[in-house]
C-alpha cells in the first residue's frame, strides 16, 4: 500500500486519479479548494488548502510519501495583446508556483519512502505553438523545465519526476470549450486519433507512472494527446 498525495483530487483528473487509487487499495491525501463529492472513505484524507495562495502544513500530509500529482491548472485563452501581466502572473502561480509549494513540503516524506514518484501537467501547446495560449504555454513551459531540472537533482534520493502534456481533455476546466455539440465535435476532429482525451486517459497513465512498473522513468515530459502534437492526417 502506498501514500499518494493529490493536489486538486477533488476533480477532473485528479478525482480520476483519487479514485483509481482507492480502488487499488492505497492511502491517498487530496489538497484541494474544497470536497466537491469526494466519498468518505477510510483510506481518503482531505485538507482544505489554496495552493496558489498559501502552502500545505506538514501535519496534512503523511509521514511517508510514495507519490506526488499536482492538478490544478488554468485555461485562459485570449490574443496576446489583451493579455495583461496579471494573466500570466495568475497562470505562473496557479501551475507553477503552486507545484513547486507542494513539492517542497513533500520533499521529506519522498525521501524516506526510498523510491518515490512525483508527476506534473504540461500541454500539448509548449511544444506545438498554438494561438491565443501564451499565458498557459509559458507557465506550463516552466513544469517542463522544472521537471527536467527536479528530476537531475533527485534521482540520487530514488524520486522521479516526470510530466504528461495532454490536448484538450474532458473535464470541469474544458467546460466552456466544449459546451456544445458542434463545439465538441470540432475538438474531437482536431485530433488524429477522432476524440478529445478523458480524465481516465490521463489518469491512467499518470498511476503508471507512479507506480512500481514506471520505475526507470523520470525526467520526461510524455505527449498523452490523441497524435495533435505529431502527426498530421492527410486531407
Amino acid at each position: 500500500m502506498k501514500n499518494i498525495v493529490i493536489a486538486g483530487g477533488s476533480s477532473g483528473v485528479g478525482r480520476a486519479l483519487t479514485d483509481l487509487f482507492l480502488e487499488q487499495g492505497h492511502s491517498v491525501w487530496v489538497i484541494a479548494r474544497n470536497m466537491r463529492d469526494l466519498p468518505q472513505h477510510a483510506q481518503l484524507h482531505f485538507s482544505e488548502v489554496d495552493l496558489s495562495q498559501s502552502s500545505v502544513a506538514a501535519e496534512q500530509l503523511p509521514d511517508t510519501i510514495h507519490g506526488v500529482v499536482y492538478c490544478p491548472g488554468s485555461i485562459q485563452l485570449m490574443p496576446f495583446h489583451r493579455m495583461k501581466p496579471e494573466v500570466f502572473t495568475q497562470d505562473f502561480s496557479l501551475n507553477v508556483l503552486g507545484a513547486i509549494q507542494l513539492i517542497q513540503a513533500c520533499i521529506t516524506g519522498m525521501k524516506k519512502a526510498g523510491s518515490a514518484s512525483v508527476v506534473l501537467y504540461s500541454t500539448v501547446a509548449v511544444q506545438t505553438g498554438m494561438p491565443f495560449h501564451a499565458s498557459v504555454a509559458a507557465s506550463k513551459g516552466a513544469i517542463e523545465g522544472l521537471t527536467r531540472s527536479l528530476a537531475a537533482e533527485y534521482a540520487a534520493n530514488g524520486i522521479r519526476f516526470n510530466a504528461i502534456a495532454p490536448s484538450l481533455t474532458d473535464t470541469p476546466l474544458a467546460e466552456k470549450l466544449l459546451n456544445t455539440p458542434e463545439k465538441r465535435e470540432n475538438s474531437n476532429k482536431r485530433h488524429p486519433i477522432g476524440r478529445i482525451g478523458t480524465a481516465q486517459d490521463i489518469a491512467a497513465l499518470s498511476a503508471f507512472l507512479l507506480s512500481d512498473s514506471g520505475s526507470w522513468i523520470t525526467g520526461q515530459v510524455l505527449h498523452a494527446d490523441g497524435g495533435m502534437g505529431s502527426l498530421k492526417l492527410l486531407a
